[in-house]
This record gives structure tokens, sequence and C-alpha cells, in this order.
């Protein structure tokens, strides 16, 4: 890696193989502690829409009791699933090796030898560049074979989704990797204690492990230069919609809706005017102009009544319908859930039904037919068995906070 350190993490550059050895002779050095202490200490969230500390999921995995024959494993999860969201997809055709890099520091850290990449099916080109980087990184040496004092050494191994949305979730894609029905686990357990095959298991998302490698090579001070004291570091944001240069950008933690959109993306396509965004997918959040100037955070955005979640940010215009928006992500939900428990199968179904039902209102009588919308997604996230089935409760309460009166 260039020094000093460079501009970007999660799309920074490794072309040179040496920088890779430089940087795995470093954490080799460094007690698997001390990797994961210095991750906690950088303040990382994880990239793929909770924000968990990622220092804590690798202290908690590291420190997990299990058979003494028993392995520990890393699954990075691809499975990039949810809607607007193309930024894991940017990094594995860029520049694989540094998420790869990323899953060897973290795979150190917490004593795992055993490594999975759970890969999106329809990212054929994602797919092709990832095993391309691997065996590269079992050519040179770096992967299959012990390392230093300790005898570390670690085996990765890529797994494919076939294109389901619930899949992305991390026990769902637990289930599929063991070679099972994509059906979800009920948590508790959670991964670190009881993961794949039962075993403690790290999972991250590929922004996630792509950021690993600028915190041991820079050091936890470095990374806190980007972003705000509380959401330190970098975010890739894919944008979409009505925006002159829809794109994905990778921009410090806490930068606005607003610099987002006039600065990176050339502003608003054809001169028109800004009217609502859905951040974070579809299990994300639709705003309106009164977040435009939110610091793009966690807590920033969560305390305006919004959700940051993968990134996603999808711009509408003033010649756009809220309300057919609304139905294109209920309608999404219905289609991706798997049907296992009675609330999400029946309550996605009637939620497309309430949704086209509330179209063929007039724009002053949706708000009751709104409210029974809300009620029904409440039920729905109080019995599902898994986040799908609480989906539909974000956008809808999103959408009776910002645009009540204009649905």
């Amino acid at each position: 890696m260039a020094d000093p350190a460079p501009t970007t993490i999660a799309l920074q550059k490794i072309e040179s193989f040496e920088e890779i050895l430089a940087l795995i002779q470093k954490a080799l050095e460094m007690e698997p502690a001390e990797v994961y202490q210095e991750v906690l200490k950088s303040g990382l969230q994880g990239r793929g829409g909770a924000g968990f500390p990622t220092g804590l999921k690798e202290q908690a995995t590291q420190q997990a009791l299990c058979d003494s024959r028993g392995p520990k494993y890393v699954v990075c999860n691809a499975d990039e699933g949810e809607p607007g969201t193309f930024k894991d997809r940017a990094i594995m055709e860029t520049n694989p090796n540094l998420m790869v890099l990323g899953i060897f520091l973290s795979a150190y850290a917490i004593g795992a030898e055993k490594a999975y990449v759970y890969i999106r099916g329809e990212y054929g080109e994602s797919i092709r560049r990832v095993r391309r980087s691997i065996e590269e990184f079992y050519s040179a040496g770096y992967l299959g074979r012990p390392w230093g004092s300790r005898g570390f050494h670690l085996d990765i191994e890529v797994k494919l989704g076939a294109g389901s949305y619930l899949c992305g979730e991390e026990l769902t894609l637990l289930e599929s990797l063991e070679g099972k029905r994509g059906y979800p686990r009920i948590k508790p357990p959670y991964p670190a204690e009881y993961g794949l095959f039962g075993a403690p298991t790290l999972i991250n998302n590929v922004e996630t492990f792509a950021h690993v490698p600028f915190v041991v090579e820079y050091g936890a001070e470095e990374y806190r230069k980007f972003g705000t004291p509380s959401s330190p570091g970098t975010k890739i944001f894919t944008v979409s919609g009505d925006v002159e240069k829809p794109a994905y950008y990778e921009r410090e933690m806490g930068i606005s809706l607003r610099r987002l959109i006039e600065e990176s993306c050339g502003g608003m396509r054809k001169g028109g005017t800004f009217a609502a965004a859905l951040l974070g997918g579809a299990a994300g959040t639709l705003v309106d102009s009164s977040v435009l100037d939110v610091p793009m955070t966690y807590q920033d955005l969560k305390d305006a009544g919004a959700l940051l979640g993968s990134g996603a940010v999808v711009v509408l215009d003033q010649s756009r319908s809220i309300s057919v928006m609304l139905h294109s992500i209920l309608e999404f939900f219905r289609h991706e859930s798997c049907g296992k428990c009675i609330p999400c199968r029946v309550g996605t179904a009637k939620l497309v039904r309430m949704s086209t039902a509330m179209a063929e209102l007039p724009p002053g009588q949706r708000a009751d037919m709104l409210r029974r919308m809300l009620t029904e997604a409440v039920y729905m996230d109080q019995t599902s068995l898994c986040p799908l089935g609480k989906s539909p409760l974000i956008p809808l309460r999103s959408v009776q906070r910002f645009f009540a009166d204009r649905i």
C-alpha cells in the first residue's frame, strides 16, 4: 500500500502482491487479539446495514467457547440483493484482492482456518474475479500453507447463491451454505456462538472486510481521520434514479444527501426538483427534503427518522409517485417471502392488495388505508420469524412520517 495513507478505504487499489505480503507479515507479528482490538478502536461499523461494531463481533467470535477440536469460520456475505445496492459488486469487480486480504486478516484475528465467500449467483463477473483473486493468493503461497511461528493457515472457498433475497440475511445464508433450503433460523444463538455447522462464525459483508486492511496497515487513529467521531471511516453510496450521474461513490461518513447529489452526482437530472429518496433499499426509508442536510451516519439518520442501511440511494424528482414506489417495495417483499411463516407469507400478499386498493382512491382519501396497512405491518413485525417479514413496517412508517399528506 502507498505511504502516506490513501484517500479512499474500501476502493483503494492493491495491485502488488509485495504490498499484500508486507501487510500479512505485519499482521502476523501482532497477537490475534491485537488485530481485533485495533479494529475495535477504529470504530469500524458493519457496512451491510445494521452498523454493528465490527471489532466487537470479531472479539466475540474469537473468545467463543467451542470444542477444542472444532473449527471457527469466516463467512463473507457477498449475496448482495437489496434493491438499489451494488457497492459490494463494485469492490469485487474492481479490486477483489482487498476483500480477500480483509478476510485473511479477520480469520487470523479470530483463529479461523476456513473461510467462505457466498456470492450472488447473478454476479457473473464478480464470481470470476473473486475466484481469480483467490487462485492468485494460493499461487503466491498466501493461502493453504502455514504462516509464522503460530502455524496459522487459511483456505478460502467460493459458494454461489441462487438469487434468494432472503439468503442475504446472515442466518439464512448459513443454512444455504450448509446445503439446506434457505430458511431463516431463530436468534439467539448468534453466529459468533453457533454459526456455520454449529461452530463460532464471523460473518461480515464485502465492504466491511475491505475496510480491515486499512485499519491494520495504518491504525485506528488514521482510520478515525475519516468520517465523524461517532461514525468513522467512509461509505460507498450507490446512487440511482433522477440524478445526472448515477453511480457508486465512496465518501466520508457524515456527508449530507444534498452534497452527495450536488457534488458527486451532478445534481438532479434535467433540472428536476428533489421530491424524495429511498435510503437503504427496500428495507429502508422514503424521506423528503427535510432530510437533505442531515449527516448520513447511522445515528444521525436514525434520529431524523431515516436509515442509512446498505448505502443505497434512489433519488426521485417531482414527477414520481410515492404510492407507486411504496407499492413496488411491498410487491418486492411479497415476491421474496420464503413462505415459511404465516405472518410474512400472508401479510406481504395482504399489504400488496391494500396498496393496490389505496392507489385507486383519490389522494385525499388514502391516509386511512395507510393507517390500516401500518397496523398489519406491526402485526407482521411482532410475529414474523425473520427480518423480511418485519421489513415492510420500515418504509410504511417512513411514508407516514414524511408523506402522510402527499400519499
